[in-house]
């Protein structure tokens, strides 16, 4: 399957798509010093919602998806050099609505859960004409 949205997101920042499938994606990241946020080398959390908003969009796949809202807990602390798989699956349409659960896993080990509310628009939302 040919992903459809945010064909210009820095994959070092935001991860990689690896499955894509209808209503569903997978993204992996190794975070980066780059992402660390003190001398211990926590990552900040804006990186791991970050891989969590990314999944949800290419979960929903269109061209003109955006994100509305999202309730998200932080489960575990993220260090640099940590690998993370995000998974993301559509479970409820409604209209142009989508709801997203979102979980991000170091391995085994959950360290970031959510919900995305996103919806599909006509246009894109800075105004450009869909097709």
């Amino acid at each position: 399957m040919k992903c459809n949205t945010h064909l210009k997101i820095n994959n070092d920042l935001c991860g990689t798509v690896t499955t894509l499938e209808e209503g569903r994606c997978v993204v992996t990241l190794t975070t980066t010093p780059e992402m660390g946020a003190d001398a211990q080398e926590l990552v900040h959390g804006g990186f791991v919602f970050g891989m969590a908003d990314y999944a949800a969009m290419c979960a929903v796949n269109d061209p003109y998806v955006v994100l509305g809202g999202a309730e998200t807990s932080f489960l575990k602390p993220v260090r640099v050099g940590d690998s993370l798989t995000a998974e993301a699956m559509v479970n409820e349409t409604k209209g142009r609505k989508r709801i997203v659960p979102v979980t991000i896993r170091r391995g085994q080990e959950e360290v970031f859960k959510g919900t995305f509310t996103c919806f599909v628009l006509e246009t894109h939302v800075l105004g450009e004409n869909k097709g």
